[in-house]
């Protein structure tokens, strides 16, 4: 749903059911992914700044 949401099939709801998920579960998982995925790009769009514990973006290499 993240990366290629014009992708999705019934077939990955199906997954889910089988997974054990109920629609509702189903319905609450997508709404929390939708919203993060929002939040994400706008605060990226922004230049939010991260919090201090969080780790630089992208990843710094760590010379390993």
């Amino acid at each position: 749903m993240t990366l290629s949401p014009a992708e999705m099939t019934a077939g990955d709801i199906e997954s889910l059911r089988a997974a054990g998920l109920d629609d509702l579960e189903i319905h609450d998982a997508v709404q929390v992914i939708a919203y993060f995925n929002y939040i994400n790009r706008l605060a990226e769009a922004v230049h939010v700044d991260l919090e201090p514990e969080m780790p630089p973006y992208p990843p710094q290499a760590s010379g390993r």
